[in-house]
């Protein structure tokens, strides 16, 4: 009695499924309906076996949790071939409608469920299921968790343990959607100009902001492929006015198969894609030369000796020191997308380590993309799991003192829908991010939107908005409720600029190491764009760092940046200029240090030291003066003295490391030669210096 009760239940709540339906004729592919036409009668069915074919195979690896986003597309391909014949049929429009639950067009889901219904209220018991997940799109969760708890009274046992995982799933979903929907977030998201009806998305903003850098399978020059689609091309749009509108092919990266843009390293110089090779895909790198992407290559090591191996691998992030790099492989959990990472042991050889899992942030269902965002201790990923929406949320997650990451928060709304959600990119201040969306009221499929935080302002020291990325066209210039996000501000120094040659104002393709003072460690090296010049990377607080810049022909240049653990986030914009190597030609050794009236070389001097040892054995003409210089702090003849004894010590390092003593003299100019004023802290600070000037080559 209980099951007819529930059955005719079934069959009201499918007949008001849709309020507005009205019903119509349902057509069924016989000969009797097409007398007329029974060679198009034969395509159909035809193409309908073909489709049901996809539409099994599609379902079994949806139940076990793996993507099956292809096979469901392949299955919609050949229904519409047999949708154009006959229109009128509720069960080809039913199972349109729930393959398309599974791509990246769940909006047009909705349309042909509805036809469905207006046409026969005959179908299987999964239709309450398919059903509960367009009200779950739609927002009307409490009629979605209706629809559920229906399909799971009214299916067969084996049914139902097929489809119980993601029922229970999905409730979840929707009961912790009614508390993160009530959170109130002044958060904007705007659609862009430049999406199209298929699918734009992985997008990645430049350095200068000016520049949008994207994956779309809009038609290209190549053709489409057997279920007419293009393939996937990376392309990029400047911004004018304050918008990405003119559209442009990364003509260099992109080829006859699929390429898409996965993550940039911090400097801006190289690019991480994803591409199909003997069967699966890999992550690969390309540099950029001057205004140029260059040939791609296999990141990660080779197949099964790295990060890449049999599996698929897929989006990838670098971490700000370019030891690891982050990354989407299904050959994590039971074959799901998981987040990996592999760290590099030998970066000439290539030779990379196993990939291990991420952690926390894994689930049993599928994770889509990862980025970490250049303060090293922040990753937004997209996933499946957790407490999400409804299909891919965004999450951020933040790593502890011991290098673990967090638990896992959901970003909320309006960033999150029930639609799928990925691909957040951050700008550096954290204040804009853009992200990708199949979410309804878009133009067609994934789309790109712009997000943009109006929390409360707080004091920065630099305003910078950008992603650390080069320019393209001009290079470098578990259910707990979520708690409303919040921007915060990033503890990093960005420091940007470009090298240049100090007498001809020429831009300099230079080598920049960033070193760890207390430690000697190298933190990370990079090289400044060898068309402009330009560089650009992120030091996170807490730690003392020195920056060297050499190039063929010059003296090194150095910085040195003390950023106290909490600094916040600032902005340091600066040209270098390089020395050339000849007579007369001086630099000032910026990462030497001295107690205070003392002249013992501090160990954290010895890198700098290193350095200027390495420059000397590399070019053995060379004979220098090392200069010790003080602010006027104290008496004439003290600071004399004192800055005598501080190049002699100095002098006494080089010996020491093997340079020989008559290329070497030392000699104090106490406070003689200040080079800014001494009335303020600051130039005093600039005034007690090291220097070292050419006096022979």
């Amino acid at each position: 009695m209980i099951v007819n009760k529930m059955k005719n239940i079934a069959l009201l709540v499918v007949g008001i499924f849709f309020t507005q339906s009205t019903f119509a004729q349902n057509i069924e592919f016989k000969n009797s309906n097409f007398k007329s036409d029974k060679e198009g009668l034969k395509l159909a069915k035809e193409n309908i076996k073909f489709a049901d074919n996809f539409r099994d195979n599609a379902i079994i690896e949806m139940l076990a949790m793996h993507d099956a986003e292809l096979l469901y597309s392949q299955a919609i391909f050949y229904y519409q071939k047999a949708q154009s014949f006959n229109s009128n049929n509720a069960e080809l429009n039913y199972k349109i409608g729930s393959c398309m639950l599974f791509t990246n067009k769940k909006e047009d889901a909705f349309s042909f469920l509805k036809k469905a219904d207006s046409l026969s209220t005959n179908f299987p018991n999964d239709f309450l299921f398919y059903k509960g997940m367009c009200f779950q799109l739609d927002s009307e969760f409490g009629k979605a968790i209706e629809q559920f708890e229906l399909f799971r009274n009214l299916a067969k046992k084996k049914e139902l343990e097929l489809f119980e995982m993601l029922a229970k799933k999905y409730i979840n979903e929707c009961n912790s959607a009614i508390d993160i929907l009530s959170q109130t977030q002044r958060i904007w998201v705007d659609n862009l100009s430049l999406n199209t009806e298929y699918d734009d998305w992985s997008p990645c903003l430049s350095a200068d902001g000016d520049l949008l850098l994207f994956t779309s399978n809009r038609p290209n020059e190549n053709s489409a492929n057997d279920i007419g689609s293009y393939d996937q091309d990376i392309y990029y749009s400047n911004k004018k006015s304050r918008k990405f509108k003119s559209i442009f092919p990364l003509s260099e990266l992109n080829s006859s198969s699929d390429d898409v843009s996965g993550g940039l390293s911090y400097d801006g110089q190289r690019l991480l894609i994803f591409k199909e090779e003997d069967g699966n895909t890999d992550v690969y790198e390309s540099e950029l030369n001057g205004k140029y992407w260059g040939a791609v290559n296999r990141k990660m090591g080779k197949k099964s000796r790295g990060g890449n191996t049999d599996k698929n691998e897929t989006f990838a992030s670098f971490d700000p020191p370019d030891i690891k790099v982050y990354y989407i492989t299904d050959g994590g959990h039971s074959g799901n997308k998981n987040i990996y990472f592999s760290g590099v042991m030998n970066r000439e050889r290539n030779i990379w380590g196993k990939g291990q899992s991420a952690g926390v942030v894994n689930t049993k269902f599928q994770e889509g993309s990862v980025y970490i965002h250049p303060d090293g201790k922040t990753m937004y990923f997209s996933s499946k799991g957790h407490n999400t929406l409804g299909g891919y949320d965004i999450f951020v997650s933040y790593v502890d003192d011991l290098g673990h990451w967090g638990k896992p928060i959901n970003l909320g709304y309006p960033i999150n829908t029930p639609y799928d959600d990925l691909f957040y990119s951050a700008t550096a201040s954290g204040r804009y991010a853009f992200i990708a969306s199949n979410r309804a009221g878009g133009k067609g499929g994934l789309d790109i939107y712009k997000v943009t935080y109006w929390g409360a302002d707080k004091p920065m020291t630099a305003d910078f908005e950008d992603q650390l990325m080069a320019s393209i066209a001009s290079p470098v210039s578990d259910n707990s409720v979520a708690e409303p996000i919040t921007v915060e501000e990033k503890s990093l120094t960005v420091f940007k600029g470009k090298i240049i040659d100090a007498i001809t104002k020429n831009s300099i393709a230079a080598d920049i190491e960033i070193t760890i003072n207390s430690t000697g460690e190298v933190y990370t090296t990079l090289k400044s764009n060898s068309s402009t010049g330009k560089f650009l990377l992120s030091l996170p607080a807490g730690k003392n760092y020195g920056i060297t810049v050499a190039a063929d022909g010059y003296l090194f240049h150095s910085e040195n940046f003390d950023l106290p653990k909490g600094d916040g986030f600032n902005l340091v914009n600066k040209d270098i200029e390089l020395k050339n190597i000849k007579v007369g030609s001086n630099i000032t050794l910026r990462n030497v240090f001295f107690n205070t009236g003392k002249w013992d070389v501090k160990s954290d001097s010895y890198a700098e030291l290193d350095r200027l040892v390495a420059l000397l054995s590399d070019i053995s003409s060379l004979k220098i003066e090392i200069s010790g210089h003080t602010d006027n702090v104290g008496s004439v003849s003290f600071n004399e003295l004192l800055s005598q004894r501080r190049a002699d010590a100095v002098v006494s390092y080089l010996v020491g490391k093997g340079v020989d003593k008559k290329r070497l003299s030392a000699k104090g100019y106490g406070q003689s030669k200040p080079v800014d004023s001494n009335n303020t802290a600051e130039g005093r600070a600039l005034n007690r210096r090291t220097e070292f000037e050419i006096i022979e080559n």
